[in-house]
């Protein structure tokens, strides 16, 4: 498997765009706004109901709860019910974008991601400079819950795929399938399929205070069981209607289904929004066995670490015997170390992102004269360094005039050591930013690789100050 920079632009919105709704187990009335996202920053949700209006990310580590949605939660801020946006916005071939909340649920709208996708398409969807990665599947990966039967496979393929099977061993909803063949299909075959639940679940919410924002028009109700006069009556209040009843095909009435398989078309639509939570876009084919918010949510984290460990033992692919962006005279120019605490050689790639250099580690360093003398090693705390200084010619690079700046760092977080580093050795850094510069403050992640291998790895946190 390998993570591959494609040739598509990543992309956002143009324009802000603003729905109103209610919350479908809240009951409370909310403002959702779509605002276009910066390169790199993925989707992003955001409450403005809170104090210092804190971010989450939409990253399935984030996920506490799939009971009747998935819920994320982050130091103590959540976001319920999240995958009918998210959908939407995979639906319609976005990358990154922020989605404002005043509450902590998005509108329900009619159950569907319908509405997300016309207000989407109505901000605009544009492109942006840097290219979007893709993992690209090789080999099957696969997870399943036994206690439910439910199992997600993803397995090669040469584009984005979902197939859903679903079996709720219901008379009144049999087997059913449904199948997305590219992403372009989202929209007209999936995006206006709707939430659904059984009568028995139904009551089960009522009697636990939840789906207060329910009314016939964001749900379809599968009737499985007899109606008795009281269920009749809750439900007549619940739905502020005057009469209920069941149609013929075995739903409450008030609702025509939109497709035979509406239920599995939804369920593929929660398939694709959990996936989001992954962070990266995915070339392969998902086939989902009874898939639901945990499994789905399962399947993410899994995927989500398995991509993580990809990442950080992706080496980058440089030839060492090219001319390099930047040789050690040019590197001096920029940062003020000088030797023997100059640990940076060569810069072989720098963009608005990230920053790949070199040091070639020779028994002539000066540690090495201290540091295991009989069994010469390269202290962790210089690979770090070096790192650091690599880490700063991406800092630098965003002021016109280096010379003048120094970077100071303020901290550094999940350092880690996997290889031994000894004279001979040849480090490649890596140093691409978690967050975008702002206010002289680099947040990034730093990886080291010697021999084909990830030796060291480290987030780090630096500040740029002008020399006085």
């Amino acid at each position: 498997m390998a993570i591959i920079k494609t040739e598509t632009k990543q992309k956002t919105i143009e324009k802000e765009v603003t729905l109103k709704g209610v919350g479908l187990h809240t009951g409370d009335n909310v403002k959702l706004v779509f605002k276009p996202g910066t390169e790199n920053t993925g989707f992003v949700f955001q409450r403005i109901d809170l104090e210092g209006s804190p971010k989450i990310e939409a990253d399935a580590n984030y996920v506490t709860n799939t009971q009747r949605g998935t819920c994320l939660e982050r130091n103590g801020v959540t976001i319920q019910t999240c995958e009918h946006v998210l959908a939407a916005l995979v639906g319609l071939d976005i990358d990154n974008a922020i989605i404002e909340l005043n509450a902590s649920e998005p509108p329900i709208m009619d159950g569907s991601s319908k509405f997300f996708v016309e207000a989407l398409e109505e901000a605009g969807v544009v492109e942006q400079d840097e290219f979007r990665e893709e993992y690209q599947v090789t080999e099957v990966v696969s997870y399943s819950d036994e206690e439910t039967g439910s199992e997600i496979i993803l397995m090669p393929s040469n584009s984005y795929q979902v197939t859903t099977m679903v079996d709720f061993g219901t008379k009144v909803l049999g087997t059913q399938n449904a199948t997305m063949n590219s992403v372009k299909d989202f929209k007209t075959n999936i995006a206006d399929a709707r939430t659904f639940s059984f009568l028995h679940e139904i009551e089960m919410l009522l009697e636990n205070g939840l789906i207060k924002g329910g009314d016939l028009n964001n749900a379809i109700v599968y009737v499985d069981k007899e109606l008795s006069p009281e269920t009749m009556e809750k439900l007549k209040i619940a739905f502020n209607k005057d009469k209920i009843a069941i149609k013929p095909n075995g739903i409450l009435d008030n609702l025509t289904l939109h497709y035979p398989n509406e239920a599995a078309r939804h369920k593929l639509l929660d398939v694709v929004g959990d996936l989001a939570l992954i962070g990266t876009r995915i070339r392969g084919k998902v086939i989902a066995n009874k898939p639901g918010h945990f499994v789905n949510t399962q399947f993410a984290k899994k995927m989500s670490k398995l991509i993580k460990n990809e990442r950080r033992n992706n080496v980058p692919q440089i030839d060492l015997n090219s001319a390099p962006l930047m040789d050690v005279n040019q590197i001096m120019d920029m940062l003020p170390h000088r030797q023997p605490f100059l640990l940076l050689d060569k810069v072989y790639e720098l963009t608005a992102n990230h920053v790949i250099g070199m040091k070639n580690v020779t028994m002539n360093e000066e540690f090495f004269k201290g540091h295991f003398p009989g069994t010469p090693v390269m202290p962790g705390v210089l690979i770090i360094e070096a790192m650091a200084q690599t880490g700063g010619i991406l800092v630098l690079s965003t002021v016109p005039d280096p010379e003048n700046y120094l970077t100071f760092f303020m901290k550094m977080d999940n350092v880690k050591f996997k290889q031994k580093v000894v004279p001979g050795d040849t480090l490649i850094f890596k140093c691409s930013l978690i967050t975008p510069i702002r206010r002289g403050i680099c947040h990034m992640q730093g990886y080291a690789y010697t021999n084909g291998k990830l030796c060291a790895e480290a987030e780090l946190m630096a500040q740029i100050s002008k020399i006085k």
